[in-house]
This record gives structure tokens, C-alpha cells and sequence, in this order.
């Protein structure tokens, strides 16, 4: 799910989101206090996983794919292929954060969810705003920062009341000249960088069936590669490439339904036997389920250049309540492994089968290089909203370890045999029945906010959440282009008296080395 309440949450805590500070920086100030109880609770819900805690700095361990272009450049939503979201610029040290103040802001003028980062080319700044989708290219070299130019859309009003979960945008990505990003509406746009005019226009998603479009592309080998949003709305979840030069879709990859659509053939070799069969993406559910059962991709994707895959996760099966979709529902809250030039599936791992918490797996891909037990793994590194953070070999899916990296009580961990969480029957949730104080929320222990990786140290750098729900599923029935949702989940304050904590995290250990608590 692309949360709203998470969404809500943000905006609470960052102010008013219509003002960009962009190469404008806030020194501040912080005190420690000790923790207080959370006030919205009697008392803290118990835990059977939180995150250990270990040592030292990883020593070689590297980002899988470098940086696209300049060091002082950011062309792609991660900065990366490999979704590190790390930056070679070494001027803001330690010794001098303290002395950052802000330089210049500027306002969008919208008063939604800014969801996604800047774009740097050359000495353009580029950025998107959430419904109406408006972008704009900031002169970064001239003083005052003017505008070179701006751009408004067509984009149809109509997408404000089919959006599950908030009109936000997640960026834009920049390749051969041009602007690539997607409308609230369905549609993928390209936009001349220099002039700011529409080169292409091309509708993907349909509106009247609550497809909406809210994640940010990226550009491999010509190809512009989007996903949908809607899994609230009872839509078929997709992946799409359309070529850069004339927005002409090129294959579509649909995640739940026969082999066919699911573009499962030959390739698809799936490291645990029990993801392997013919169809299961149709006959994991019941009956024709799977037409309405969401997984989308409204999340990040990152690509592997050596092994031509692509790599996105998909949102949670629809609708919530799970009696109305019995079986593991695939390939819902899974990761997949695509190829980059024809859509086809490679391997999947889902994280959460028959997922009846709303966990999804959006959440971005690390692709980065560890050393592990002797060896150097081609490893990719999710932080998943189910709160574990998972290692896995990004060639083969084979899950090399997972641990929980916030306090949890749905599952007591992960079997590496076979990749399945070990499930607490007393936090599985049911029609008609009000399950108290599961932890992680739907919020996730971590959502959309991306980690980052850094080189240097070897370690990831999470930002966590520490939230639990009471869960009640009820029965729901499908109508076009309305909520699909079956279920209600009120949040309260996890264990430990705080709501979130900041956390630099060894992925060749699954241990947290330290901590930021938000007080």
C-alpha cells in the first residue's frame, strides 16, 4: 500500500511541503531525553524480535553500479542504478555540519506530499511536484536561482478521487537530453530538458479502474520503465517499458495471473521449489481473485547492467481481508527479478506470502557488493515494511540472511530453507476479528523513505519506525474505480516509549551497529 497515513505523517512532521530547500541546508540542535510511555496506549505491545546490535565498519563492501554521470550531478531518482542514494561530495564533513544554514528555497506551490528528490544536470536543478504534476528546471548557476522554465501537463482532475493513497510524485529521471516522469493520471510524459516543451505523451494506466501512477521511472538501454499504483482499488498490478525516443510501450509485464501475462517462461528459475509451477500466479488464488489483487509497483526500481535485470518489489494482494483470498497470493508482496530488455521474470522471492497486514514489498533494492563468510556476494539489500531487513543473492533470489531491524511480534524470524517467516498464530489476522497490538504497523518498519548505502563505511543507514495497529478485517466488495480495501487499522506507538529511530545497519550480519531514536 502506498500509504496515505504515511504520507500524513511526513507532512506533520515536516511542515509545509510546498517549499523545495534545495542546496540550502538547516543546522540544528538536539537534546536527549530520556523516553516517555506513548501516551495512545496502556500499555507497550509485547515483542518477540527487535534489532541486535553489532560492531564495527564493513571493510570491502562496494556500491554494484557506479554513479551516473558527475559527482555534483543526480540524474536518476537513487543517484544510481544500484539505489545507494550515495554522493562523492566530500565539502560537509563532521567538523563543519554545525555551521549549515539555509542558502535559498524555493516554493512549489503545492501543499501535498513532495515525495521525490531533485534532479542535478549541469547546472539545472529539475524538479516535480505531486498533483498537478508541474515541473520546473532552477537556473542553479545564475544568483537567485531563476527559473529557466516551467511546465504544466494535461492531467485529468478526475485522478484526485481514484488515488488510493495521496496525489504525491516520486521524481523525475534524466536521460539523452530528455525528462522523463509520470501523471497522477496514467500517464508517462517526456519533457525536452532544455526548453521544457512535451516531447511525448503516452497513457498506461486506465483511471476509471483506480490505476494511478505515482513512482519515479528510471532509464535503462533506451527504455523508460514505470509501474502502477492502485493496489487499494482492486487493480492488476504492472510493470511497463515504453522507448525513451518516441514513448512507444515496448512490453508490459502484469504481477499476478497466468505464466503468460506474468511473462514467466524458460528463464524463470526461482531459488526455493516451493515459487516453482506452472501458473501460480493465477491458481495461488481462488478462483479468478487474482484479477483484482493488486500487487502494484509504486515503489523503487534499481538494475544490474552485468546481469540485465531489472529489480522491483510489488504491494500488498488485495483486498485486506485475507479470508476473501485464500493461498500466497503471488506475486504480491514479492521481489522480482526481471529481464531489462523483454520484461521477463528471472527469479521471485516473496517476502510476505498471503500477506494479511498490508507489508508490501516496495520498498528500494540496494544492489551493492558484501563480503560474507569469505566470500564477495552480488548482493541485494531490502529493508521490507514486514520489518526485516533481508540479504539476498541478486542473481539467483536465494534469501543469504534475514533479521528483524525494528521491534516486531508477527513473526519470530525468517527460515532459510525455504525463505518463509515464521507467522505468530495469534497475530494472524480474520474476518470479523480484532487483533490487537501486531507490530510492525501497516506503516512498516520502514516505508517508502528510502536508505541509502555508503562505500565507506559498508553500512546502510535506515530510516525506521517503530508503530503497531489493532487489525480488523470485514468483507468488501469489488467496484470499479472505488476502494478495495476490506479492513480497518488503527496505529498506536511501538514498545520503548519512541516512534522511530534513525539506524546504520551491517547487512553481512543482519545487526544494527548503532541508533538514533526520534524522542
Amino acid at each position: 500500500m502506498k500509504t496515505m497515513r504515511g504520507t500524513r505523517l511526513n507532512r506533520a512532521a515536516l511542515g509545509s511541503s510546498a517549499v523545495l530547500a534545495a542546496l540550502a541546508f538547516i543546522a540544528c540542535t538536539t537534546s536527549r531525553k530520556d523516553a516517555a510511555a506513548d501516551s495512545t496506549a496502556a500499555s507497550d505491545p509485547q515483542v518477540t524480535s527487535s534489532a541486535n546490535t553489532g560492531g564495527a565498519a564493513v571493510s570491502g563492501a562496494r556500491i554494484a553500479v557506479a554513479h551516473e554521470g558527475p559527482a555534483g550531478e543526480w540524474h536518476m531518482p537513487a543517484g544510481d542504478y544500484a539505489n545507494s542514494r550515495y554522493s562523492e561530495l566530500s565539502s560537509i564533513t563532521p567538523q563543519n555540519a554545525a555551521n549549515l544554514h539555509v542558502s535559498w528555497a524555493f516554493s512549489t506551490g503545492v501543499l501535498r506530499g513532495h515525495e521525490g528528490q531533485p534532479l542535478v544536470v549541469g547546472n539545472t536543478m529539475y524538479v516535480v511536484t505531486p498533483y498537478p504534476n508541474v515541473s520546473y528546471a532552477i537556473d542553479l548557476a545564475q544568483v537567485g536561482q531563476p527559473l529557466r522554465w516551467k511546465f504544466r501537463p494535461e492531467n485529468s482532475q478526475q485522478a484526485i478521487g481514484r488515488a488510493c493513497c495521496d496525489v504525491v510524485n516520486r521524481g523525475a529521471a534524466y536521460a539523452d537530453g530528455k525528462i522523463f516522469y509520470n501523471l497522477l493520471d496514467g500517464h508517462t510524459i517526456a519533457v525536452d530538458a532544455a526548453s521544457g516543451n512535451q516531447v511525448w505523451r503516452t497513457k498506461m494506466g486506465d483511471l476509471a479502474k483506480g490505476e494511478t501512477i505515482t513512482m519515479a521511472p528510471i532509464v535503462v538501454k533506451g527504455k523508460v520503465i514505470v509501474g502502477s499504483s492502485g493496489g487499494e482499488m482492486g487493480v492488476r498490478g504492472w510493470i511497463a517499458a515504453l522507448d525513451a525516443a518516441t514513448g512507444k510501450e515496448v512490453w508490459r509485464a502484469y504481477n499476478i495471473g497466468p505464466d503468460k501475462d506474468v511473462k514467466v517462461g524458460p528463464r524463470f528459475k526461482p531459488f526455493y521449489a516451493h515459487d516453482r509451477g506452472k501458473d501460480l500466479g493465477a491458481t495461488s488464488w481462488p478462483g479468478d481473485t487474482w484479477k483484482t489483487g493488486g500487487g502494484a509497483v509504486w515503489g523503487w526500481i534499481s538494475y544490474d547492467p552485468s546481469l540485465n535485470l531489472i529489480y522491483h518489489g510489488t504491494s500488498n494482494p488485495g483486498p485486506w481481508n485475507e479470508n476473501q483470498r485464500s493461498g500466497d497470493n503471488k506475486w504480491t508482496a514479492a521481489i522480482l527479478a526481471r529481464d531489462a530488455d523483454t520484461g521477463e521474470m528471472v527469479w521471485a522471492f516473496q517476502v510476505t506470502p498471503h500477506d494479511m497486514w498490508d507489508y508490501d514489498a516496495v520498498n528500494e533494492n540496494i544492489l551493492v557488493d558484501l563480503p560474507i563468510k569469505g566470500q564477495t556476494r552480488k548482493a541485494l539489500v531490502h529493508f521490507d515494511r514486514n520489518g526485516f531487513a533481508y540479504t539476498i543473492d541478486r542473481a539467483t533470489g536465494e534469501v543469504i540472511l534475514a533479521e528483524p531491524f525494528v521491534p516486531m511480534n508477527w513473526s519470530t524470524g525468517i527460515d532459510l530453507a525455504t525463505g518463509r517467516p515464521k507467522v505468530v498464530e495469534s497475530k494472524k489476522t480474520a474476518q470479523d476479528k480484532n487483533v490487537k497490538d501486531i507490530c510492525p504497523s501497516l506503516e512498516g518498519g520502514k516505508n517508502q523513505q528510502p536508505a541509502a548505502f555508503s562505500p565507506q563505511t559498508g553500512l546502510f543507514y535506515v530510516p525506521t519506525n517503530n508503530l503497531c495497529m489493532d487489525f480488523q478485517a470485514r468483507a468488501v466488495t469489488y467496484i470499479a474505480g472505488t476502494p478495495f480495501i476490506g479492513g480497518n487499522a488503527p496505529e498506536k506507538g511501538g514498545p520503548g516509549g519512541y516512534r522511530g529511530e534513525f539506524i546504520a545497519w551491517d547487512a553481512t550480519t543482519g545487526k544494527k551497529v548503532w541508533g538514533i531514536k526520534e524522542q
